[in-house]
């Protein structure tokens, strides 16, 4: 029977779901901070099966808090984790790269012992789903049933006037003097997101970029354009829910398309007037989309 996500009002603050707090110490020796949230409901029940969730580039765990509530509240275990160099995580020894962020999310989804999983990423986490399962085919085989890819590329992102704002943006703290102008950088994050959000979840993404290393930043930015999965991706042999939002102003919509002509059995899901920030703007639909996943 097929499982679907109840509505849940998101709350304004990005409160996740209580649960445990875990340290995963990576190979290059990044500690990267991980939560695991249990299921609502009887635990005498049927289990379902587990959520792995990745986040976008500058951002946290706390993006998919209104997600992670609709699946908990729905059954399922969530594991949610900062990205190296965001929120609480720190970084490693190893360059900056999608490859690296796709280790990474191995390494988080074997240390919480998950099995039948289900791997979800966001825009930069969308890449680290799709690094994990090219570069670790034993992890899909023994831990993860499928994969959600929400409003993200196999190979840059392709808006390139939004690039070489970046490029200009990034170093240093000029950055961080422009986004931390409240009004200011509210005008700036705004667009990332269709035509209704959250005023409260615009900010949250402002206080996110602020918050995180303006090295991170130009590092993660430089290895999300350089970065090509298309290739690899055919020989990933799960089923794969790929979303998009129409409205889309970070990541061309051409380009998530893409993904669903390289891997095979794929699927597309297109929400009309939705932006970039999907988790936080259509959350009763990407959990959905999860939940069903997840079977």
């Amino acid at each position: 029977m097929t499982s679907t996500a109840p509505e849940v009002r998101p709350d304004a603050d990005l409160t996740l779901p209580a649960g445990d707090e875990l340290t995963v110490t990576t190979d290059d020796g990044a500690a990267l901070a991980v939560t695991v949230a249990p299921p609502a409901g009887d635990p005498a029940g049927e289990p379902r099966p587990p959520i792995v969730l990745s986040h976008c580039w500058t951002g946290s765990r706390a993006v998919w808090a209104p997600v992670a509530r609709r699946l908990v509240a729905a059954g399922h275990p969530v594991v949610l984790y900062d990205q190296r160099g965001h929120g609480a995580s720190g970084t490693g020894r190893d360059p900056f790269t999608v490859d690296r962020l796709g280790d990474d999310l191995a390494a988080v989804t074997a240390a919480a012992g998950v099995r039948d999983a289900v791997l979800a990423g966001h825009s930069m986490g969308g890449m680290s789903v799709m690094a994990c399962a090219c570069r670790h085919p034993d992890v899909l085989d023994e831990r993860v049933r499928g994969l959600v890819l929400v409003a993200t590329a196999a190979h840059g992102i392709g808006v390139r006037r939004i690039e070489r704002a970046g490029e200009r943006m990034l170093p240093g703290d000029r950055a961080n003097r422009v986004m931390a102008r409240p009004r200011l950088g509210f005008a700036l994050v705004r667009p990332t997101f269709g035509k209704a959000a959250d005023p409260a979840h615009v900010d949250a993404t402002r206080r996110l970029f602020v918050a995180t290393p303006s090295g991170v930043r130009m590092d993660a930015g430089a290895a999300m354009r350089g970065m090509d999965l298309r290739a690899a991706l055919g020989a990933v042999g799960r089923p794969c829910t790929v979303l998009l939002g129409r409205r889309d102003r970070l990541i061309r919509n051409d380009l998530t398309r893409e993904i669903v002509a390289r891997l095979p059995g794929a699927t597309l899901v297109e929400l009309a007037g939705a932006g970039h920030m999907l988790p936080m703007e259509r959350p009763a639909a990407v959990a959905t989309a999860i939940a069903e996943m997840a079977g």
